[in-house]
């Protein structure tokens, strides 16, 4: 009977494994038709995952040059800056795109392998990999011009972009799910991007807000998740309003209700 066991639970574990090359399969080739068909191979093609955050997020940046010390605590405005909208481009990028991601990859589902958060998630990594390449090589420069140091808290810093990238992936499922057959929702994902980029957190520190509005912005996830970005970059930063177990918990909760969502959304939809 051990050996049954034994042999059933090997079994297992090989299905799983196989399972999970066969899902990151589907993901890879996603990704490079994502890849393809958003910047396709002429001219600079690839590149310009890369060079259209770069040039929005460098373009901001220079707004801040010659200015001095961000609110006297001792953050250059130019990393500060760049650190705020490279990561918002993540989050906007991955919302924004996920209105009509169904009806542009329709013919998809046809293949019995190929799901909705596939789709997604694949989008969500090219993504979230054009904006971090575009961090790097950013704080890169102003660092070897002496206008920024290496992250004082590395881990901190990870830990930060991975919440971004979730809290992001998560509001993704649910604007897909409710923005399909759904043109007016649609409409008002666009504007309410741009209405976020101030409440954010992305450009300020709560420590410059007054009460009550700073206890009420500690709610939204996106200024703590800012705020512990900020906090593994710069030395001077703090990590006073700071609430992972709360970020970790939201995202549990959007991500649960994304995954809902886009399992009703797929029962709904017929392909002929």
């Amino acid at each position: 009977m051990t050996m049954i066991s034994d042999t059933s639970g090997s079994t297992g574990d090989r299905g799983f494994w196989r399972g999970l090359k066969v899902q990151g399969d589907v993901i890879g080739a996603l990704l490079m038709r994502e890849l393809h068909t958003r910047y396709g191979r002429e001219n600079i093609g690839y590149l310009w995952i890369f060079l259209e955050p770069m040039t929005l997020a460098g373009a901001v940046a220079l707004l801040h040059v010659g200015g001095g010390s961000s609110h006297g605590t001792g953050i250059n405005p130019i990393p500060f800056a760049i650190l705020g909208y490279t990561l918002f481009i993540m989050f906007r990028g991955m919302v924004t795109r996920a209105d009509g991601a169904l009806e542009a990859n329709m013919p998809l589902l046809y293949h019995r392998r190929v799901t909705i958060f596939d789709m997604m998630f694949a989008r969500a990594l090219l993504e979230g990999a054009g904006t971090i390449v575009t961090y790097v090589v950013l704080i890169g420069f102003v660092m070897i011009i002496n206008l920024a140091s290496l992250p004082a808290r590395p881990l901190e810093l990870l830990i930060g972009i991975i919440l971004i990238f979730w809290f992001s992936f998560a509001v993704s499922l649910l604007i897909c799910a409710w923005t399909h057959d759904n043109r007016l929702v649609a409409r008002f994902v666009h504007p309410i991007t741009y209405i976020l980029m101030p409440l954010s957190g992305a450009f300020y520190q709560l420590a410059w807000i007054p009460e009550p509005y700073r206890t009420w912005l500690t709610w939204f996830p996106l200024t703590t998740v800012f705020e512990l970005l900020r906090y593994g970059q710069f030395s001077a930063a703090k990590d006073t309003y700071v609430d992972i177990p709360y970020i970790v918990g939201f995202c549990l909760v959007l991500t649960y209700a994304g995954l809902v969502s886009i399992r009703v959304t797929r029962r709904r939809i017929h392909l002929h």
